[in-house]
């Protein structure tokens, strides 16, 4: 299998549009110890020429010219992009297809409660449903990842959704307080496998359960959950009151100990807030992680299973 990392921020991007906070100003200037970083979006392949996203960030365009391999190469019109794969609907998951309205065929694979958010949005009817299929996937079933539109063909790929700890969308939560944490269709992780090999991405979680340990434990590979260094960051830097529980989001120190002992081979860190040190390549933060064996996903990086 072959993976791009497409991009690797949380929403917002590094540097945020609006922040002048210490990290954000380092990469706006160039700094090389600091890169900048698009929201976090996955390209998975078998054969190198089909192509599926894990998730259509808002950048989703940036990111297609900035890996040929994601370039049409026949034709008047084409894309290598079969489908898109949501884990689901936050606007830095979904908001990059309306990118892709231009008549295109692709699959688009979700749970029920995700393409149910898109059905019920009529802005995402540019994506005509006579070209483009809207495929549900029930929560723990594995099945053969098809693509390139309503006819459908083998990548040679599996996947599976699963839930894991998390909340609604932010704009989707009511007036009553905080939305509770639960296990649903809202928030889930996705497995890719070639029968071979397989890995997780994970780019939202707000806890580890002992269901989750058990589907980690001897991973060849795990994108998770980066989002904040510590559950108080925000609070701590001045920037809002929510905690990172609060906002469906494990803190990567939390993340450290937890998982101790799963035997996963490679461990990377995505979907990464402006405010978290780890982006800052000499950060003391940064160096915990290093030493504990993990990887901070950027823009560009290439994985080959």
């Amino acid at each position: 299998m072959h993976i791009l990392v497409l991009g690797s921020a949380a929403g917002g991007g590094f540097p945020q549009w609006n922040s002048h906070a210490e990290g954000c100003r380092r990469a706006r200037a160039g700094d090389p110890a600091v890169r900048s970083r698009t929201q976090a979006s996955l390209a998975v392949s078998r054969d190198g020429r089909r192509w599926f996203l894990l998730n259509a960030s808002p950048d989703l365009r940036q990111q297609i010219a900035a890996n040929p391999a994601l370039h049409p190469s026949h034709g008047l019109r084409s894309t290598p992009i079969s489908g898109v794969v949501l884990s689901g609907g936050d606007v830095d998951v979904i908001a990059g297809l309306l990118n892709l309205r231009e008549r295109q065929p692709f699959t688009l694979h979700g749970t029920a409660r995700t393409l149910g958010i898109l059905d019920a949005n009529p802005i995402f009817e540019v994506l005509a449903r006579d070209v483009v299929a809207r495929n549900i996937l029930p929560l723990g079933q594995r099945v053969p990842l098809t693509g390139g539109g309503l006819a459908g063909t083998d990548s040679g790929l599996w996947v599976e959704l699963f839930a894991v700890p998390g909340k609604v969308p932010l704009y989707l939560e009511s007036q009553d307080g905080p939305p509770p944490i639960v296990e649903g269709e809202d928030t889930v992780g996705v497995v890719v496998d070639d029968g071979d090999r397989r890995f997780l991405f994970i780019p939202g979680c707000a806890a580890m359960t002992p269901a989750l340990a058990d589907r980690l434990r001897g991973a060849d590979l795990v994108f998770f959950d980066g989002t904040l260094y510590t559950d108080n960051e925000m609070i701590q830097a001045g920037l809002g009151s929510k905690t990172g529980l609060r906002m469906g989001h494990m803190s990567v120190d939390a993340t450290l100990a937890a998982f101790a002992g799963l035997e996963v081979r490679r461990r990377v860190f995505i979907h990464i807030n402006n405010s978290n040190p780890i982006l800052m390549d000499d950060s003391p933060q940064r160096r915990v992680v290093d030493q504990a064996g993990w990887e901070v996903a950027y823009d560009g990086m290439e994985i080959t299973l």
